[in-house]
């Protein structure tokens, strides 16, 4: 069960919600609070990558990176995988709506009904399904900014474009390393429908070059200071090289 749940995933996903609380806070003021709402968090987010094992199973079973995963290989029955996952995410919305907010439970709900039922199923009819997928992958920050404020202000939407824009040249680089697997799988990847990886590379490299200046807002807003600034500008740059 615990491979079912993709730890590394979860741990980056409470990661990225723990900085949009301390944003939104001005700190990490109200630590039951941040619990509560990393606890809830983590399971919604491990909920939704078991259901996404659970939907991707058959398919896993067909490359080599996956099919050892406990699913394709038999270890786990798809049943229990299923209820778990949803039981999972039902519990973590519950708990951020009743020891939290309305808010930050809503956006947890989105955030794995975007990645489950509409990232998931993309992936086998268009390309499109990277930057939709990005979609739920940028909420956590939001998730936490809510959980701390109650509210969605100018920063939130910031932490959002930023790990938005910086998602498509990561998932596009995994695309194209792993892109004999997605072909193999059935996957419209961007990689796949365009084999010579020219497209690939341009959104690649002018996501990654949209991603400092937009990097850069938080410090413009006084929502961070000039150590971040100068920190996004050299990661950013490092990243577009």
């Amino acid at each position: 069960l615990r491979e079912l749940v993709k730890p590394r995933i979860v741990s980056m996903v409470l990661v990225t919600t723990a900085i949009g609380y301390y944003l939104g806070a001005g700190g990490f003021s109200g630590l039951v609070n941040l619990l509560l709402t990393l606890l809830g968090t983590a399971l919604a987010a491990g909920g939704s990558a078991a259901l996404n094992n659970y939907l991707e199973r058959d398919i896993d079973a067909h490359m080599p990176r996956t099919m050892n995963r406990v699913l394709p290989s038999g270890r786990i029955d798809p049943s229990v995988a299923l209820s778990f996952g949803v039981l999972l995410v039902l519990s973590g919305v519950a708990l951020l709506a009743w020891l939290v907010n309305l808010l930050a439970a809503f956006l947890v709900l989105l955030t794995a009904f975007l990645y489950v039922l509409v990232y998931t199923p993309l992936k086998k009819l268009t390309w499109w399904n990277t930057p939709i997928g990005a979609i739920p992958g940028a909420l956590p920050p939001m998730v936490g900014w809510a959980a701390a404020s109650n509210e969605l202000s100018v920063g939130a939407w910031v932490l959002f474009a930023i790990l938005f824009i910086w998602q498509h040249p990561h998932f596009y680089a995994i695309a194209w390393m792993y892109r004999d697997d997605y072909a193999r799988a059935g996957f419209k990847m961007l990689s796949v429908v365009d084999p010579t990886g020219n497209r690939v590379f341009r959104q690649a490299i002018w996501f990654s070059l949209v991603l400092i200046p937009v990097s850069m807002l938080l410090s413009w807003l006084n929502v961070t200071g000039d150590i971040y600034m100068v920190g996004a500008i050299f990661i950013g740059a490092a990243m577009l090289a």
